[in-house]
């Protein structure tokens, strides 16, 4: 972590969609194409910058189901990308052919650190401004509208490999919300 990253609890997820679609044009429109992908799997899948990253072409030319296995826990995990299949393979036909990584460098041949996608999704979020951004806010959107939709804490818990529901629901924002919203109307 850089000296300007934020910590894993300084960074919140974007709660609601106007933010989210504010925040996707932000990026395909002041970063690109490659940085507007990344987000969009870090959002749909939940999966952590440092295994998006990693991603090559041919994980997922043509596939609408990956195996994963996350750098952090040894785990695999199966992503199903089908809601955004027709986007990550347009993404895909665009790159250079003779490109093995999915989020290629503009420097060299490698792949994109973890600290330029930091970098990039800061200064998208500054353009729209939007706070409090940073590497984990895609896995927190995802996590946090998977919530909202679903109520389903031990299933979100089982795709974040969190080992409790307190940690989940800490991890997402959704404890603070829940405290916020009791406190609201709370006057003695």
């Amino acid at each position: 972590m850089t000296t300007n990253q934020k910590t894993t609890y300084d960074v919140q997820p974007i709660r609601t969609i106007t933010e989210l679609n504010d925040f996707k044009w932000s990026l395909k429109k002041h970063c690109g194409e490659r940085d507007y992908i990344l987000f969009l799997i870090g959002i749909n899948t939940g999966l952590r910058v440092s295994d998006i990253v990693k991603l090559k072409v041919s994980d997922l030319l043509k596939k609408k189901i990956l195996k994963v296995v996350e750098t952090k826990t040894g785990k695999v995990r199966e992503i199903n990308l089908t809601n955004i299949y027709e986007e990550v393979q347009a993404y895909l036909k665009a790159l250079p052919e003779a490109c093995e990584w999915m989020f290629p460098s503009r420097q060299g041949i490698n792949h994109i650190s973890t600290t330029q996608a930091y970098r990039q999704l800061v200064k998208a979020g500054e353009r729209v401004d939007i706070e409090s951004i940073g590497t984990h806010t895609m896995r927190k959107t995802f996590g946090y509208h998977y919530y909202q939709r679903t109520k389903d804490i031990a299933t979100l818990m089982e795709i974040f490999n969190h080992t409790s529901e307190s940690v989940t629901k800490k991890y997402i924002g959704i404890r603070q919300e829940e405290i916020n919203n009791s406190l609201k109307d709370f006057v003695l």
